[in-house]
């Protein structure tokens, strides 16, 4: 598919999200959404931006994520306080995250199963379950 094309399908699905385009979204759009699913943080998608040639400031690169998370195009996971991951599979799946390098990986939804969801507080409703599953070194192998 060439870059204009490509561009065209962007811009589709952007607009098909109810996000306004400009050109940073546009561009951070061609970094996360051709290659396949992957999961990034701002500080990955920024140095990557910078890489392709389109110096962004970080904070565009947060705003531009959180936008495209509340759109649908993204998911967002809170590995913890410090560190957030966004992910383009937005289909239900769970994750691995080694601890060691940080790194996230899926884990297709049938291969976690919940005995039991606790029952949500008054005037609420469990709208997901997603289950992170924290992985260290095996010292022991090696």
């Amino acid at each position: 598919m060439s870059r204009s094309q490509m561009d065209l399908d962007l811009r589709h699905r952007l607009r098909a999200a109810g996000v306004r385009l400009t050109r940073q979204r546009l561009q951070l759009a061609r970094i996360l959404f051709t290659g396949g699913n992957r999961h990034v943080t701002a500080e990955v998608l920024r140095h990557e931006a910078e890489q392709a040639g389109t110096p962004v400031a970080t904070g565009t690169v947060y705003n531009t994520l959180h936008c495209f998370a509340r759109a649908g195009l993204l998911r967002e996971i809170t590995v913890d306080s410090a560190c957030n991951w966004f992910d383009t599979n937005t289909d239900s799946h769970h994750h691995f995250l080694h601890q060691g390098s940080g790194e996230l990986e899926d884990i297709p939804e049938e291969d976690i199963r919940v005995a039991e969801v606790p029952e949500p507080p008054a005037g609420t409703r469990v709208a997901g379950l997603h289950v992170l599953v924290r992985l260290e070194e095996d010292r022991s192998v090696r």
